[in-house]
């Protein structure tokens, strides 16, 4: 879709209710479903983050949606598939401010480059234990992208009509670091298996984009 009309078009979300849970629990493995269930009352002060999925036109003003392929390091979430993001640091005014500053220093565009239109349903990592805020933000003009070296391996730039594709999504047999050899729902985009928290965002967006686009 052109970015124009998408950008058009997705502006009407702003008023529209967010599904939150719902759309959560369709990409959720289901061990993950009964961690939640098992934590929701009794969370230990989670950590808080902001992520941002932000749409931008490409070279063909054709719109696409930024995520990135994290490196490898001692943790939960390396290697894998997420948004620009990260946890809040003490200079942050808000979860949004968050999300912005880590969009900036992660793929290199600053926030003034970026229209946040509307923020979403906090998911719960219960691994990490963080708890983390969406936002939905669209580029403004051709944007310029500086992968941060110690965090990004990779840009993955997704077509919009690859990601709200239904065939883009599937079922995998996956080990992790805390789950051995379980069926979680997964993305496939741009090759890549994009499954847990990143799953659970994009389904709410996906969702709330389907009612506008």
């Amino acid at each position: 879709m052109n970015f124009q009309l998408f950008a058009q078009r997705v502006s009407k979300i702003k008023n529209l209710p967010l599904p939150g849970e719902d759309s959560h629990f369709k990409m959720a493995p289901a061990f993950r479903l009964r961690e939640l269930a098992a934590l929701r009352a009794n969370r230990k002060n989670p950590k808080k983050a902001g992520v941002l999925a932000l749409f931008y036109p490409d070279t063909e003003e054709l719109t696409r949606l930024l995520l990135i392929l994290r490196k490898k390091y001692q943790g939960v979430h390396s290697n894998q598939i997420g948004f620009p993001g990260g946890k809040v640091e003490p200079q942050d005014s808000d979860l949004m401010a968050t999300a912005l500053r880590e969009t900036h220093e992660e793929v290199g565009v600053p926030p003034k480059q970026i229209q946040v239109i509307k923020s979403l349903s906090e998911v719960y990592i219960p691994p990490s234990n963080f708890e983390v805020k969406p936002f939905i933000g669209l580029g403004k003009g051709k944007l310029s992208f500086t992968p941060q070296e110690s965090e990004v391996e990779a840009l993955v730039e997704v077509r919009l009509t690859d990601f709200i594709d239904d065939a883009r999504l599937f079922t995998q047999e996956l080990s992790t670091s805390y789950a051995n050899k379980v069926e979680v729902p997964a993305f496939d985009l741009n090759g890549h298996t994009v499954w847990g928290a990143t799953a659970m965002m994009l389904s709410e967006i996906k969702e709330l984009l389907r009612q506008v686009l």
